[in-house]
């Protein structure tokens, strides 16, 4: 693309997408573009795809065919299509006559243009340590597509995180495939590791919070568990997806050896973290997921009461070994066990939320009216409206006065001023 020329960006998947698309179209912008002020009208639109579910892939789908109905009105000059679904894909941009560029993930790390550009506003960003993975969980296509886990460099890192703290960035979000195995193609030569890491970005001046999003249950250590009680900046909340507790279906999984530390999982780390925020996925409907084992993990999941937790049917997946499983319950049954599970989780939240009604605690001004305490992560978890509207990117004193659906209501007692 040309100095001058306008451009519109779609990002559609996870933040780790996102964090792409914000590199790709940093580097348009330093290079001369400009940001169209009118989504639906600009010389080029970026639709930046995810491939992981149906469900994913069908919306990259209908992005995709809105880009280019809007093309054929005037609207674009030329349409790119970038990400997982391409990269998954790359036979399908047949499907899609008019489609000017067709192209994957990027094979190496582009580290982003600084000052970088950032979609999260203000107040907060994500903060990507890593490519790839390292599992080969039985139901996900994502090491296809992303490839093998690599960790970036901690000065590259650390230049970022700086960089978006003197921009008033007030909490940086750890986002990676699986951030527990930071590092792991270094260790046999003492090379970092994620606390190693985190205690970089822990040295840092300012007031800000540091989140850490995604933990494989069986790869929490002690020393991240000292790091989350002794940090200055560290969040309490930890998001350990599951998928599941069932021991015979975690096999079938491919995730046996997170089989002894799911059992447990809420409960250890709410004995080692005092006051920490839970929160896990679950997928239903898998390959070997019979009634009996169905029931054995809402069970689990009763038992261990978690703050956040969302859920999804399993979709099989080609390429992978999930897909050819037999035993597979139908999509109906899938279904109606997600549902299940949710309706569960809603009780759940139900009683936890009515009891932090009359608390106080501290929060992130992250939009006008809006905030987010520690125990609510971006994007998933909701937020909480206030009665006033301090500034974005300042620490602010709360109490909760009413729950509404997930999210929360709250007056500000006091400001804080962030160093």
């Amino acid at each position: 693309m040309k100095k001058g020329e306008s451009i519109a960006l779609v990002s559609l998947g996870c933040a780790k997408n996102a964090v792409d698309l914000q590199v790709m179209a940093g580097d348009l912008l330093k290079k001369g573009c400009v940001l169209s002020p009118d989504p639906d009208r600009a010389d080029t639109v970026i639709v930046n795809t995810c491939a992981f579910i149906a469900s994913a892939r069908e919306e990259a789908e209908c992005e995709i065919t809105r880009a280019l109905a809007l093309k054929a009105k005037g609207n674009y000059r030329k349409v790119v299509v970038a990400g997982c679904y391409p990269q998954r894909y790359p036979k399908a941009v047949a499907k899609f006559p008019g489609v000017d560029i067709w192209q994957g993930v990027p094979k190496d790390w582009t580290e982003p243009k600084i000052p970088a550009l950032r979609f999260t506003g203000k107040a907060f960003a994500y903060l990507k340590i890593a490519e790839g993975c390292a599992h080969r969980c039985a139901y996900c296509a994502i090491p296809a597509i992303r490839g093998r886990f690599r960790s970036r460099p901690v000065d590259a890192i650390l230049k970022e995180a700086r960089a978006l703290l003197k921009s008033g960035c007030r909490e940086l979000n750890i986002v990676a495939q699986d951030p527990m195995l930071y590092g792991v193609e270094w260790r046999r030569s003492g090379g970092p590791s994620l606390t190693d890491l985190l205690w970089k970005i822990d040295s840092l001046k300012g007031d800000f919070w540091v989140r850490v999003l995604y933990s494989y249950p069986s790869e929490i250590d002690e020393d991240f568990i000292v790091w989350m009680l002794s940090s200055r900046h560290a969040v309490k909340y930890i998001d350990v997806p599951l998928q599941h507790t069932d021991p015979y279906v975690l096999d079938k999984m491919n995730r046996r050896a997170a089989i002894a530390a799911t059992r447990t999982a809420a409960e250890t780390l709410r004995a080692l973290v005092p006051g920490v925020t839970l929160r896990t996925t679950i997928m239903t409907g898998f390959p070997g997921e019979t009634e009996a084992r169905f029931n054995r993990m809402m069970a689990d999941l009763a038992r261990m009461q978690f703050d956040h937790l969302g859920a999804f049917a399993y979709s099989p997946e080609e390429g992978t070994k999930g897909a050819k499983m037999k035993g597979r319950p139908s999509r109906n049954v899938a279904e109606a066990r997600e549902k299940a599970v949710m309706d569960q989780a809603a009780a759940v939240w139900k009683v936890k939320s009515r009891r932090m009604i009359g608390k106080v605690f501290r929060a992130l001004v992250v939009a006008p009216g809006v905030v987010r305490m520690e125990s609510q992560a971006p994007d998933v978890d909701g937020v909480t409206y206030i009665d006033s509207e301090p500034p974005v990117g300042e620490f602010v004193q709360i109490k909760i006065v009413k729950v509404r659906g997930f999210d929360f209501i709250a007056t500000v007692l006091q400001k804080e001023i962030a160093e």
